[in-house]
């Protein structure tokens, strides 16, 4: 999994996979998911991030398997 948080277009995108895209899904106006060819989501975007969380508290978390 990687995340990306892009300061100058205030934008964050969490991808899951490295599947190929084939579709996009806006669940609003701010907020997208890429699936592949099976409806996998393969990454989320969220645009204007800030506006909607808060991007200096952002933190990852690693749980030991």
């Amino acid at each position: 999994m990687e995340i990306k948080y892009f300061q100058d277009t205030d934008t964050l995108l969490v991808n899951s996979s490295d599947r190929e895209i084939v579709e996009t899904r806006d669940i609003s106006e701010n907020f997208m998911i890429e699936l592949d060819a099976d409806g996998n989501i393969v990454s989320v975007t969220i645009e204007h991030a800030g506006e909607h969380i808060d991007i200096s508290k952002l933190h990852f978390d690693q749980i030991p398997v």
